[in-house]
C-alpha cells in the first residue's frame, strides 16, 4: 500500500504501547442452536427462529445441572452469581495463562492486571481472585471494570495502554471475563429470547508494554462516542417479576450503532492523515448479525473486512467485552498483517456507546 505524504509523516512520529501477544478461554461444552432448542423443549416456531437465524451455529456455556424433568434447571440470583464467580474466575485465570506462555512470560512479570465484566457483580472483584489463584505478585497495581458491557474491552484497553506509557518495560495484562450463562432469564418472552440465543460464555487477555525492543502492533489512539438519547436502548438492571438481573436489547439497537459509526471511525481517524481506505484490518465487535450488517453498511465494509467478527459470531456467539480479542487471535492465526498496516478494532455496547483503536502492525 502506498500511504499519502500526510500519512507517512505521521506514521513515521507516532508511536505507542505495543499489543505482546494474547490468549482466549472458554467453557468446555459447546452447544448449536439447536441443542439448546431441544434441551430446554422450545416448541414456539417464533422462538425457533430467533435462534436459528442468528448467523451463529455454537455458543461455550455453562449450563445448569439437569433436574428430575431432564431439563436444565432454572438458577437463582444467587446461583448465578456463584456461577460468575467460579467459572469466570476459572476462564480468566486461562485466557491469562494461555496469553503468557505465548509471549514467553510468567505471572511474576505482571505489574498491572485490569479485570473486565458485566455478567455479575463480585466484590473483591476479578483482579484480587486472579492474583490468589495464579499467585500474581501482591504489589501488581490493579483496575476491576464492571457493567460497562461490551464496549467494556476498549475501554479497558485504553486504561491499560495508558498505565503501560507511564511505564515503560512492565507488562500491563488486561482480562475479559463474561460468564453471560450467568446473566440468563428464562420467561418465555421475545425480550429474553433474543439475548438467551446470542450470547456465550469465554474469556480473553491481552499483554501490553512499551517497550520498543518487543515485537507486535502498536496502539496510537482512541476515539469514543456515547449516545445519550440510546441510554435504555441496552441494559442490564433488575427484574422485579423475575427476582433476578436481566439483559435487555432494544430492537433499534443495530440502527442506532450504525449510524454512529461513521462518526466514531472519522474523529479516529482525524489529524492522522489516514483514510478509511487504507485501514487494512478491521476487528468488529461480534454485536449480533444485524449490528455487523449495519456497521458494514454505514462504514462501506466489505464481508472480508468483517470475516473475523462474523467467524466469531458463528462459532461463540456473542462474548460481550472480549469478543474483539478472539477476532483478533484469529487474525493472526491466519497471518495476513504485514509491517506498516494499520488496523481498527471497534467494539459496541450499553450508553449507548461505539469505542474505537487504531493500531500499527
Amino acid at each position: 500500500m502506498i500511504l499519502s505524504e500526510d500519512t507517512a509523516s505521521w506514521a513515521a512520529t507516532r508511536s505507542g504501547p505495543t499489543i505482546l501477544g494474547v490468549g482466549t478461554s472458554t467453557p468446555d461444552s459447546s452447544y448449536s442452536q439447536k441443542d439448546l432448542l431441544d434441551l430446554y423443549g422450545i416448541q414456539d416456531e417464533r422462538i425457533r427462529s430467533v435462534f436459528l437465524n442468528s448467523a451463529i451455529d455454537r455458543r461455550f456455556l455453562n449450563v445448569p445441572p439437569y433436574g428430575d424433568d431432564g431439563r436444565p434447571t432454572m438458577e437463582t440470583q444467587g446461583e448465578l452469581l456463584a456461577k460468575h464467580k467460579a467459572r469466570g474466575t476459572e476462564m480468566g485465570a486461562r485466557a491469562l495463562q494461555s496469553c503468557l506462555k505465548r509471549i514467553g512470560a510468567a505471572v511474576s512479570d505482571i505489574g498491572y492486571l485490569v479485570c473486565v465484566t458485566s455478567t455479575g457483580l463480585l466484590t473483591p472483584g476479578f483482579s484480587a481472585h486472579l492474583i490468589r489463584e495464579l499467585g500474581i505478585p501482591t504489589d501488581c497495581g490493579r483496575l476491576d471494570i464492571v457493567g460497562m458491557g461490551c464496549n467494556a474491552g476498549l475501554n479497558a484497553l485504553n486504561a491499560t495502554t495508558g498505565w503501560a506509557s507511564a511505564n515503560p518495560g512492565k507488562i500491563a495484562l488486561m482480562v475479559c471475563i463474561e460468564v453471560c450463562s450467568a446473566a440468563y432469564v428464562f420467561d418465555g418472552t421475545m425480550r429474553t429470547s433474543v439475548v438467551n440465543s446470542l450470547f456465550g460464555d469465554g474469556s480473553a487477555a491481552i499483554a501490553v508494554s512499551r517497550d520498543t525492543e518487543r515485537p507486535g502492533p502498536q496502539v496510537l489512539k482512541y476515539a469514543s462516542r456515547i449516545v445519550p438519547d440510546a441510554v435504555d436502548a441496552m441494559r442490564y438492571d433488575w427484574d422485579d417479576e423475575q427476582g433476578k438481573f436481566s439483559f435487555y436489547l432494544d430492537r433499534d439497537v443495530p440502527y442506532v450503532v450504525g449510524a454512529h459509526a461513521e462518526g466514531v471511525i472519522t474523529n479516529l481517524l482525524r489529524g492522522t492523515g489516514l483514510r478509511r481506505s487504507e485501514i487494512a484490518h478491521w476487528l468488529v465487535h461480534s454485536g449480533g448479525k444485524k449490528v455487523i450488517d449495519s456497521v458494514s453498511v454505514n462504514l462501506g465494509l466489505t464481508r472480508h473486512d468483517v470475516r473475523h467478527t462474523t467467524d466469531v459470531l458463528r462459532d461463540y456467539g456473542n462474548l460481550s467485552s472480549g469478543s474483539f480479542l478472539f477476532s483478533y487471535e484469529q487474525l493472526l492465526r491466519e497471518g495476513a498483517t504485514r509491517p506498516g498496516d494499520y488496523g481498527v478494532l471497534m467494539t459496541m455496547g450499553p450508553g449507548s456507546t461505539l469505542e474505537s483503536a487504531l493500531v500499527r502492525y
